[in-house]
C-alpha cells in the first residue's frame, strides 16, 4: 500500500491488498474525497488509525431498478405512514449513523469524517434520505452524488424497515434522474437481500468511469414523498 502525499493522486486500483486496502494517510479535504470517489476509492478507518483508503474486490453495487422490495417491506410502505424526504436533516442522519451499534463499540464515522461530509453536503455533493414516522426521524442514509453515480456511505434505523424505506426512496429518486448505480461498497448478506450484487472491481471501475463522465449536479435535494407512493 502507498503512503499518500499531499497531492490527490492515488495508486492504481490493482495495487490494493487482497482485503482492498489501497493507501494510507492524506486528509479528508473535500477535493481529495471527490477525487477518491471518482476513482472508486473511499475512506474507512477508526479514530485510533490513520486515514485508510479502500477499493474492495468484489464491489457491492445496486442498480436502482433492481432494488428488492420484499412482501413485508411492501406492506410497511403501504400501511405504516412513513414519509421519505431528502436533505431535510443531513447533520442528524450522519450523527445517527455514527452512533455505536453496540455498547462499547466505536464507529468509523469519526468526528473528522462527519465534518468532512457535512462540508460536502454544503457544497451540494453529499445527500441524506430520511424516513419519518409521526414527525419523528426514524431512519435514513447518506452518501455522495457525483455524475450519475451515488456512493452510499451508511444507514441507520430506529424502527423496523425505516432504513430500507429510505433506500427505496433513494433508488426511486436516482432512477428518475438517470443514475447508473448506487455503490454499496462492501458485499453483505443484508445488502444482497435488498438487491445489491457483487461485481468484479474492474467491471465496477468501467461502470464508474462512464457514470462520472456526466456533469455533476451539485445542489441540495429537496423532495418529500409519502412512502406508499414509492410502490
Amino acid at each position: 500500500m502507498a503512503n499518500l502525499p499531499k497531492t490527490y493522486r492515488f495508486p492504481p486500483l490493482e495495487a490494493a491488498s487482497p482485503e482492498g486496502l489501497l493507501a494510507v494517510g492524506g486528509d479528508l479535504n473535500p477535493d481529495r474525497l471527490l477525487s477518491a470517489y471518482r476513482q472508486g476509492i473511499f475512506p474507512w478507518f477508526s479514530d485510533d488509525q490513520p486515514i485508510l483508503w479502500w477499493s474492495p474486490d468484489p464491489r457491492a453495487v445496486l442498480h436502482p431498478a433492481n432494488v428488492n422490495i420484499s412482501r413485508s417491506l411492501r406492506r410497511s410502505l403501504r400501511t405504516r405512514g412513513f414519509e421519505v424526504s431528502a436533505d431535510r436533516a443531513f447533520d442528524r442522519v450522519i450523527a445517527a449513523c455514527a452512533e455505536s451499534r453496540n455498547a462499547g463499540e466505536g464507529t468509523w464515522i469519526t468526528s473528522g469524517m462527519q465534518e468532512a461530509y457535512c462540508a460536502l453536503h454544503r457544497m451540494g455533493y453529499a445527500h441524506s434520505v430520511e424516513t419519518w414516522h409521526n414527525g419523528e426521524l426514524v431512519g435514513g442514509l447518506y452518501g455522495l452524488a457525483i455524475g450519475k453515480a451515488f456512493f452510499g456511505e451508511s444507514m441507520f434505523s430506529r424502527i423496523a424497515d425505516a432504513s430500507k424505506t429510505a433506500l427505496v426512496g433513494l433508488a426511486a429518486s436516482v432512477a428518475a434522474e438517470g443514475y447508473r448505480f448506487i455503490d454499496c461498497q462492501v458485499v453483505s448478506e443484508h445488502l444482497t437481500s435488498l438487491g445489491a450484487e457483487a461485481i468484479p472491481r474492474d467491471r465496477f471501475a468501467s461502470e464508474l468511469k462512464r457514470a462520472v463522465e456526466f456533469p455533476d449536479n451539485a445542489k441540495r435535494w429537496g423532495w418529500v414523498v409519502p412512502a406508499q407512493e414509492l410502490l
